[in-house]
C-alpha cells in the first residue's frame, strides 16, 4: 500500500537525529512537509539539507521544548513559516541510567520534563490548530521501557509510561474532531547513540539474548510505521500504542 501524505505538514521534535531524523526522513519521503524542531541548529541543518538533497521539503525550528515560553513561540513562528500542522510526532527524550538512590531531583526531573513536559506542551500549543479540520495525528514516542523496565531506568520507564497515560487520554478528548493520538513504543533499535552498545560484545550479547528476532531494529523500520500512522488509512486506529521490539515484551 502506497503512503501518500501530500498536502500535509507534519511537526516533528527531537528530529535532528535518531529516530526523529528517521520518522522525518520517511514522512517526507511520503511527500509531507517537515517542520524539524530540536535546540541542535547544526544538527538540524544537516538533516533539513538531506531531505531537501532528496526532494523533500523540510524548515528547521531551534527551540526548547521544556519552556512554555519558547514552545509558544515555536507553535506561533511554526503557523508564520509553514502553516497549521496536521501532524505532530513528539520524539524528543533524553535518557539518564542509573539507580534511583543515586538521582538528584534536578536530573530526574530533567528526564520528564525532555519526554513528558514537552510532549504535554507542544500538544497543547499545537492541538488548537488541528481543531475543526476533520484531520489530524499525534504519535507520541514512548519506549518498551514503559511496558518493561531494567534497572537503572526508573526515570526513563516513569516517564515514558507518564506519556502513554497522556497519549490515551488525549485520544478520548481529540477523537470527536477526527485527531488520533497513538504511541509508538521501540525497543532496540540501531541508531547513532546504540552503535556503541551494538559494537560491545557483551553488552550487544544481552541485548540480542532478549530479542527473538535476533537482532537490533533499523530507523527505517521506525518510519515506516510512523508514515502508516499519520496516514488516511490508520484513521480508526487511535489511544494505543504499537510496540515495535523484535518480541521482547512478548516474553
Amino acid at each position: 500500500m502506497e503512503i501518500d501524505l501530500k498536502g500535509r505538514t507534519a511537526v516533528i521534535t527531537g528530529g535532528s537525529r535518531g529516530l526523529g531524523e528517521a520518522m522525518a526522513k520517511a514522512l517526507a519521503g511520503a511527500g509531507a512537509r517537515i517542520a524539524l524542531v530540536a535546540r541542535d541548529r547544526a544538527r538540524l541543518e544537516r538533516v533539513r539539507d538531506d531531505i531537501r538533497a532528496r526532494g523533500g521539503a523540510a524548515e528547521l525550528f531551534v527551540a526548547d521544548l521544556t519552556r512554555e515560553d519558547e514552545v509558544a513561540k515555536l507553535a506561533d513562528s511554526v503557523q508564520a513559516q509553514v502553516g497549521s500542522p496536521q501532524i505532530l510526532i513528539n520524539s524528543a527524550g533524553i535518557n539518564l541510567r542509573k539507580n534511583l538512590v543515586d538521582f538528584t531531583l534536578e536530573e530526574f526531573r530533567s528526564v520528564l520534563d525532555a519526554s513528558l513536559i514537552s510532549t504535554f506542551l507542544m500538544c497543547r500549543a499545537l492541538v488548537p490548530q488541528m481543531m475543526g479540520t476533520g484531520y489530524g495525528r499525534i504519535l507520541n514516542l514512548s519506549s518498551i521501557m514503559s511496558h518493561v523496565s531494567l534497572a537503572g531506568r526508573a526515570a526513563y520507564s516513569s516517564a515514558k509510561a507518564a506519556v502513554l497515560g497522556l497519549t490515551k487520554a488525549l485520544a478520548l478528548e481529540l477523537a470527536a474532531d477526527g485527531i488520533t493520538v497513538n504511541g509508538i513504543s521501540p525497543g532496540p533499535i540501531g541508531t547513532d547513540m546504540n552503535l556503541a552498545l551494538m559494537k560491545n560484545p557483551e553488552i550487544n550479547a544481552q541485548f540480542l539474548a532478549n530479542l527473538p528476532v535476533g537482532r537490533w531494529g533499523r530507523v527505517e523500520e521506525i518510519g515506516a510505521l510512523a508514515c502508516y500512522l499519520c496516514s488516511d488509512a490508520a484513521g480508526f486506529i487511535t489511544g494505543t500504542d504499537i510496540l515495535i521490539d523484535g518480541g521482547w515484551t512478548a516474553k
